[in-house]
């Protein structure tokens, strides 16, 4: 069994992930099947409920399937840096959106640039994924130092190495005028070039 497929099976399963992402490790589960998991994994945080999971797509079309509103400006952004280190803050409309969304009107929407990633997000659709630390902590570099951390421990770890420590660029463009809200892998001013 492949490591995608390895991937796919937990989390159609309802299990917790752990895998390397195109900067940080991450935490996944399926918004589908992940009920049981979810509470487990805000657990495994200590991250409030109250904060929302961005969410990991394979393509533009899969947002745009969840109802999210891909401005003319996340377009934008998303030819330029997706797949990419990049998260966009969309709008979203809830006459299209699945019933894993109800009661939100916006959502954090990322591509990987991660063959692996990619390759689940096409087979089992958009995943909820979060960095694997501990909330308001930094990222560590290994899947160790990440185990060690975390308070619990997913169904299924894997090791990709040393991975960087710098998130990708938060870009809210659920604004009038699309802001960056978290300085990440995409410099500033290559947004504000773009989005110029």
């Amino acid at each position: 069994m492949t490591d995608a497929e390895r991937v796919v099976e937990t989390l159609c399963g309802g299990g917790i992930v752990l895998l390397p992402t195109d900067t940080v490790y991450g935490l996944a589960v399926h918004p589908v099947h992940g009920a049981d998991a979810l509470p487990r994994l805000f657990a495994m945080k200590r991250r409030p409920l109250s904060r929302n999971l961005p969410i990991m797509v394979a393509s533009p079309d899969q947002a745009e399937e969840l109802g999210a509103d891909v401005t003319g400006p996340a377009k934008r952004l998303l030819a330029a840096f997706s797949p990419g280190p990049l998260t966009l803050a969309l709008g979203l409309d809830q006459r299209t959106a699945p019933e894993w969304l109800t009661d939100r009107d916006e959502i954090a929407v990322r591509i990987p640039d991660d063959p692996l990633l990619l390759e689940v997000l096409r087979a089992v659709g958009p995943l909820l994924v979060t960095s694997a630390n501990l909330h308001a902590q930094e990222t560590p570099e290994s899947m160790r130092q990440v185990l060690d951390q975390l308070d619990g421990q997913p169904d299924l770890a894997l090791d990709g190495g040393v991975r960087a420590t710098v998130p990708s660029t938060l870009v809210n463009c659920n604004l009038p005028n699309p802001a960056v809200e978290r300085v990440g892998a995409v410099p500033a001013d290559q947004i504000a070039k773009v989005l110029a």
